[in-house]
């Protein structure tokens, strides 16, 4: 394959709000004692933990087991996260490894399970499951991040409400809330979290809002019976303070990486403009002809969600693939489209060639271009002349005054 020579863009970040919080620890304790009433005076409380990239996580969960074992109580971590981790148990003790959320480093145990308990549906018109462990305590705190969802948008989208059904309700709960699409996940979800805490089994969550640059900005600890209520306000906080990329319509996007550890579907799909889901409209915003991305995280263990939102990935994406794990995780959604395989090229060089090529006939120098680190960080990229000359002038975005080389001889992306 012809390998393109040369690729100089300039450097621009954009200038988002930046409110966060100074002492994390601090503000974890001091929300769970403002809600000590919500917690027994003895038992088992269990600690229910995602599978997201979140800032903190680890100060934020050992700060909770602290705090919970300072009362007198008995916490454990229970992950949290449906299917994800291969839907193993050892799978999902490994992810929660991988943001320092071990037993060690917790100082409490990790009861990982993929087993589950059937409750009462009552009307639902599915069934209702609990993960085993939690069941067993007698009390749950979920710990979640407060964001937009990548599959839809409603009142309640990706945290707690969500942690509540799908997270502990493990594989057989993701199973049943995906088999009614999007609905099942936009009206199904609320309508089962209203069950679950309704049953008195979850005591409180811990809502986590980031800004825009991944920092914590919000921590607060919601009592069960004001969730349902409350999160909604926290999901606007946290869509008001999304990162976005400065231009809405490129004809060729690089992405270094996609990864489970940085959006559930690999690419953020509100970053992107692409959602691939049958029979659901796509976003306005950004339009962006071709995307190319040209590797997977380490932290996703093979789990290549998201390739099917892609045009072109490299061949060094492609032999990272775990193919049973990202099957389990999509068919499991019921979004298969974002598992299907883009085209496959040899180097990043030939990758960008390829989504160049795909855009059709453009004039040289008016390629509108852009590479990005990952979708957590759309406010750091490099651009083309022709977006460069669109973003100058904006205050809040800062231009470099230099264009830089973005392939080695190799053809291989030189360091972000």
């Amino acid at each position: 394959m012809s390998r393109v020579t040369s690729l100089r863009l300039v450097r621009a970040d954009v200038q988002f709000p930046r409110p966060q919080i100074a002492d994390v620890r601090g503000t974890v304790a001091a929300e769970l004692a403002a809600s000590r009433g919500v917690f027994p005076a003895k038992g088992t409380v269990a600690v229910a933990v995602g599978s997201r990239g979140i800032a903190n996580i680890s100060a934020i969960v050992k700060t909770a087991v602290a705090t919970l074992r300072s009362w007198g109580l008995a916490p454990f971590i229970v992950p949290a996260m449906g299917s994800h981790g291969g839907a193993t148990a050892d799978g999902q003790r490994q992810l929660l490894a991988d943001y320092g959320v071990t037993a060690d480093a917790m100082a409490c145990e990790i009861r990982s399970s993929m087993d589950v308990v059937e409750l009462d549906r009552g009307d639902l018109l599915h069934g209702l499951f609990t993960d085993r462990h939690a069941s067993g305590a007698d009390g749950v705190l979920l710990i979640n991040r407060i964001k937009p969802h990548t599959d839809f948008h409603g009142a309640y989208e990706s945290g707690l409400a969500k942690m509540a059904v799908i997270g502990l309700g493990k594989e057989r709960q993701a199973i049943e809330m995906h088999r009614f699409g999007v609905p099942g996940l936009r009206d199904g979800v609320p309508r089962a979290a209203r069950r679950l805490l309704g049953m008195g089994k979850i005591l409180a969550g811990l809502g986590i809002v980031e800004n825009a640059y991944d920092e914590t900005m919000v921590l607060e600890v919601i009592p069960a019976s004001a969730l349902m209520e409350r999160e909604p306000a926290l999901l606007e906080m946290a869509r008001a303070n999304m990162p976005r990329l400065p231009a809405s319509t490129l004809d060729v996007l690089i992405v270094d990486r996609l990864g489970k550890n940085i959006s559930g579907t690999g690419l953020d799909t509100n970053v992107i403009g692409r959602m691939r889901i049958a029979g659901e409209p796509e976003p306005a915003s950004p339009h962006i002809r071709a995307i190319v991305v040209t590797d997977l995280t380490a932290a996703s263990h093979g789990n290549a969600t998201g390739t099917g939102l892609a045009d072109v990935i490299t061949r060094r994406l492609f032999d990272k693939i775990d193919v049973g794990v990202t099957y389990t995780n999509v068919f499991t959604s019921g979004f298969p489209e974002r598992g299907k395989m883009p085209i496959v090229a040899p180097t990043d060089a030939d990758a960008y060639l390829c989504g160049l090529r795909s855009c059709g006939p453009i004039e040289p120098g008016a390629e509108r271009v852009a590479r990005i680190r990952d979708t957590l960080h759309p406010g750091e990229l490099y651009v083309s002349p022709a977006v460069c000359d669109q973003l100058r002038g904006r205050t809040d975005v800062l231009v470099a005054d230099e264009p830089r080389e973005m392939f080695g001889e190799d053809g291989a992306l030189l360091e972000f």
